[in-house]
């Protein structure tokens, strides 16, 4: 199970993530403790004065000493809390409780980044929310590649392709309810090395699932956006595989941590440097529009969803005096 909170010991000579609990209050479902997240603590959240990034590893940004949340703040001049948690889901956000929504309703904005779908429910897996799963057949658990990987194995394909389903309608579900609780402007982010178009086999785990976000397609992403204030993508590879190194010396160093069975002699999964800088460059003009830092100006996207959202804030009038 990979715990944003547990990379700090492991990855120590790599990197010093300064986690820390920003509240009691807010619990990690996945534990039954408090939530911790990565740091530097801001020195003052006052609020409508801080911005809120919401994701998993990839927002938390394992091995990278400035993840794009990080980069954010400086650009902008506002604190920022990176309220994030390895293999998280969403379903691990809507259930941290309304203390959690508190924090992110006094920001200025939220970057809502797009997790992984295999941290969902299903019919026959119940998940923590971070990629572990119990099986409801007889209690036992196991991790989530396990779990689809004995799926595919053991069950007829039309059966893997019910749970696929069941588990990219809950993932929606459980995104929609941190929509209807969050009041102010989401910039949903697409943050991979792959385009969320991908052709999804039945012959290997990995053709089930893609690269990360894994099982989360194009017509489960559009929909999700569709209900969001904007949309950014940052598809890259820049970077990878990355050295890992120690922080003090600069020699290479091998990383060993009690979920992973190969240790980490380099870095091949996770967003490098070097992509976090591109995550920050596509996501810094959004972020400034949101934070009302910079006035949006008016484009021409045939995207039928941003249409109809424009016809329904603007009145004919407004369209006719154009």
């Amino acid at each position: 199970m990979t715990m944003a909170a547990e990379y700090q010991e492991p990855d120590w000579r790599v990197v010093d993530y300064e986690v820390f609990c920003l509240d009691p209050e807010i619990i990690d479902i996945s534990r039954n403790c408090p939530l911790r997240i990565r740091g530097p603590r801001p020195a003052s959240i006052e609020k409508g004065e801080y911005f809120v990034c919401l994701g998993a590893a990839q927002t938390f940004g394992r091995f990278c000493a400035h993840p794009f949340p990080t980069i954010l703040q400086e650009r902008l001049s506002l604190p920022v809390l990176n309220i994030s948690h390895g293999g998280a889901g969403p379903s691990f956000f809507s259930r941290c409780g309304e203390r959690l929504f508190e924090y992110v309703n006094n920001a200025r904005f939220v970057v809502l980044q797009v997790m992984s779908g295999r941290s969902e429910s299903n019919s026959m897996f119940e998940s923590r929310g971070v990629g572990h799963y119990t099986r409801r057949s007889d209690g036992i658990g196991m991790g989530c590649d396990e779990a689809f990987a004995d799926l595919l194995r053991t069950a007829p394909r039309a059966v893997v392709e019910e749970i696929i389903e069941q588990t990219r309608r809950n993932w929606l579900a459980n995104y929609r309810d941190i929509l209807a609780k969050t009041t102010v402007p989401i910039i949903l982010f697409w943050f991979s090395s792959r385009k969320p178009k991908y052709r999804q086999t039945y012959d290997s785990l990995h053709g089930l699932f893609g690269e990360f976000p894994q099982l989360v397609d194009e017509p489960t992403l559009r929909s999700l956006s569709a209900d969001c204030d904007y949309t950014v993508s940052c598809v890259s590879r820049s970077g990878l595989p990355q050295r890992l190194t120690d922080r003090h010396t600069g020699e290479t160093v091998t990383v060993r941590d009690p979920w992973t069975a190969t240790p980490w002699e380099s870095n091949r999964y996770y967003p490098s440097p070097q992509m976090h800088v591109d995550a920050a460059d596509a996501l810094e003009a959004e972020c400034r529009h949101a934070a009302g830092l910079l006035p949006r100006k008016r484009s021409w996207n045939f995207d039928l969803s941003n249409i109809r959202r424009a016809l329904a804030s603007s009145s004919p009038r407004d369209w006719l005096g154009r």
